[in-house]
């Protein structure tokens, strides 16, 4: 009896170490699977975060360089985005005079074909010729539209430059002209800025100028062209 009870402890100890064996066994597959899926749930995180920042900083390299073109785009008008004045007839005067400036009288009608020289105000002194320097004032105005596209007197000063530097229309238009002058040019597209226009210049637009000639000598200091 005493064996037969021995072997029954026995047996029962070695069951319970089996369902111990076989729960640790459990607990351990569990920590494994926690960690694995722990590991899985970090590293897709990351791949998370690693996206997010990469889409933000593309969106905001993207977001400068719309600011950039949007501002670029506000202080500049691209020739390219405006409409050919091509055979379009010449208008009215329609803008605002700045300070200081003269009448602009437009040749209203069928836009010009060749240079139109006007002297409005007769100078004194020695005539411009080729290859001067001058310093002058002037207002530009787009033909068809009627509107100013540049003005020293807007700018707040005269400009000087060399007549080989500018438009056809200006290093043709001012020969002759005399200091303390002032003349109107009339300037088809040919001798402007033709087919491809400038900034704020539509293609093929005929120009009108008011220039006042301060100064003129066979050496000077170039400063800004007019557009």
């Amino acid at each position: 009896m005493g064996t037969a009870k021995r072997e029954r402890q026995k047996a029962g100890h070695q069951a319970r170490l089996n369902v111990e064996r076989s729960l640790d066994r459990r607990d351990q597959r569990r920590r494994r699977l926690f960690s694995i899926v722990g590991a899985a749930v970090v590293l897709v995180a990351t791949a998370a975060l690693f996206i997010g920042l990469s889409d933000n900083t593309s969106t905001s390299t993207t977001a400068a360089s719309t600011t950039t073109t949007t501002l670029a785009t506000s202080t500049t008008v691209s020739a390219a985005t405006l409409p050919s004045a091509a055979g379009k007839p010449c208008v009215a005067f329609n803008d605002t005079l700045p300070a200081g400036a003269p009448e602009v009288t437009m040749p209203v009608g069928d836009v010009p074909t060749s240079l139109v020289v006007t002297d409005l105000v007769t100078g004194t002194g020695t005539p411009v010729v080729a290859g001067d320097s001058v310093t002058v004032n002037y207002i530009g105005v787009s033909c068809s539209t009627g509107k100013i596209f540049d003005s020293s007197w807007a700018n707040g000063k005269p400009i000087t430059f060399p007549l080989n530097q500018v438009i056809t229309g200006w290093s043709q238009g001012l020969i002759g002209m005399q200091p303390n002058g002032r003349r109107l040019l009339v300037i088809p597209p040919d001798l402007g800025y033709g087919s491809t226009g400038q900034s704020g210049i539509a293609p093929d637009e005929s120009l009108i100028f008011v220039v006042d000639l301060l100064s003129a000598s066979t050496s000077a200091t170039p400063g800004t062209t007019p557009n």
